[in-house]
């Protein structure tokens, strides 16, 4: 069993958190965020440090892990608002480009027409060229869930590699059918 819950959670400089009954905000340079912690997970803060534990009417498995669970993304909004995430992708394809104008993502991907995708609030989203998309957030699900949705409108095909894919990201090749 993961002992991560166990692991206090130290507050950078710049960085508090405030707990409201089962509420947690944590306020840094970067912004704000809060989080609905479950009933049966206890939070204490003790200078800058937080600290979880499972409260006593729930020992079972399942509350060390939902425990476990909070710490880790209580450590996320930490470093969300202090440092903030950022995703890169880039486009692979003749013809392939990308293009913010305004709160909008325009992307061409080889479609007859443009994909316009329309940028959620607390997402900053930068072309250095036509064919790199950077997202960044303080939100890290946030962060992935926007990769993610710009990746889904041309996902990478196995035979030419063509698509949105994540920079880091290894596309498996297959070899064309032979006659």
């Amino acid at each position: 069993m993961s002992r991560i819950a166990n692991a206090p959670v130290t507050l950078p400089s710049g960085v508090e958190a405030k707990i409201d009954g089962q509420r947690l905000t944590i306020k840094g340079a970067k912004g704000s965020l809060s989080h609905e912690i479950h009933r049966a997970v206890s939070v204490q803060q003790d200078a800058q440090v937080l600290r979880f534990k499972a409260t006593s009417d729930g020992a079972a498995a399942s509350t060390v892990a939902l425990t476990g669970t909070t710490r880790a993304l209580a450590n996320n909004m930490v470093l969300g608002v202090s440092q903030g995430f950022e995703k890169k992708l880039s486009l692979v394809g003749v013809g392939y480009r990308a293009q913010v104008k305004g709160r909008v993502l325009n992307l061409l991907l080889g479609f007859s027409h443009p994909v316009d995708f329309a940028i959620p609030a607390g997402i900053d989203i930068e072309t250095p060229s036509n064919t790199e998309i950077v997202v960044r957030g303080v939100d890290k699900q946030l962060v992935g869930q926007v990769s993610a949705t710009i990746r889904s409108f041309r996902p990478p095909e196995p035979y030419k590699g063509k698509g949105v894919r994540y920079t880091d990201e290894h596309v498996v090749r297959k070899e064309a059918k032979k006659k």
